[in-house]
């Protein structure tokens, strides 16, 4: 790996990692490449919103239940008409198709990952 991309502990350390498990999904109409719109609860940290491209290995009502990995620290962005409050995690394939980070086993929605 390239040294300059390397990243220093400290840069690391910004990023808040947290568990939460998703509540809601639903069809993103307005987005202009196929998503779903999720609600997900993050314990102490309260429910956040989201966008997420992964319609296609998801149904939505399959995603409701799961436990995630999510970034909770990027600020707000704006997609379309909806205001996305977190950065969901997830393996990406050649061909774009996501796979979500999920625990292993339930544990306690907002627990810091490390």
């Amino acid at each position: 790996m390239n040294e300059d991309k390397k990243l220093q502990w400290s840069e690391f350390a910004k990023v808040d990692m947290r568990v939460g498990t998703i509540l809601e999904a639903k069809r993103f109409e307005k987005a202009r490449n196929p998503a779903y719109q999720l609600v997900v609860d993050f314990g102490d940290l309260g429910k956040k919103k989201t966008s997420a491209q992964i319609t296609e290995l998801y149904q939505a009502e399959e995603l409701i239940g799961k436990q995630i990995i999510g970034v909770v620290n990027f600020p707000p962005k704006q997609i379309a008409n909806f205001m996305s409050e977190f950065l969901i995690l997830g393996a990406v394939g050649d061909s774009k198709e996501v796979t979500l980070l999920e625990t292993e086993r339930p544990v306690q929605n907002g627990l810091k990952i490390s």
